[in-house]
């Protein structure tokens, strides 16, 4: 099984693939980042950081880019990318990330989102259908700094097979 995190290189999504990298050590499973890019949508692009303001939309500046900031911040992750239509809708891209969520098998997908889990959802948000998906647990970010990774690295079973409340006297 694996871990899946929409990708966009947003400060949430960054703290969802940390989150997500950090389970994944405590679960042994595998991380897989998935950017969904709408070809040629140079607005799209600069909104997000991917491109410079004066440059222009290239493909594989864009992956590059991406793909960089993953390995950056968890090296261990797996990356993948997924191209549609430049004007593609934000339910062309959730379904995107679904398909691949469940071709990976995805045990749970960690979604950096201020809105994802409210009643009231943005329109331009792929959390709320992303989220929708049945098949996998969804762990929902909306805090942009840091877990408390040292806290969850030591509290890890894999480090501590038992803890002191288990042990007999």
């Amino acid at each position: 099984m694996t871990l899946v995190v929409p990708f966009d290189g947003s400060d949430l999504a960054e703290a969802a693939l940390v989150r997500a990298t950090e389970f994944g050590k405590v679960f042994e499973e595998n991380v897989l980042a998935v950017s969904v890019i709408p070809k040629g949508n140079a607005d799209y692009a600069r909104e997000r950081d991917w491109i410079e303001q004066n440059e222009q939309f290239d493909l594989k500046t864009v992956v590059s880019t991406l793909h960089k900031k993953v390995v950056d911040l968890c090296p261990s992750a797996d990356f993948r990318h997924k191209v549609v239509d430049r004007y593609a809708s934000s339910g062309s891209i959730s379904k995107h990330l679904r398909k691949v969520s469940r071709e990976e098998d995805a045990s749970m997908v960690f979604l950096g989102s201020e809105n994802a889990g409210r009643l009231v959802s943005s329109v331009s948000s792929v959390g709320p259908s992303v989220a929708a998906d049945e098949t996998y647990d969804v762990v929902i970010v909306r805090d942009r700094s840091p877990a408390k990774i040292a806290k969850l690295q030591n509290a890890s079973p894999v480090k501590n097979p038992k803890s002191d409340f288990y042990l007999s006297e």
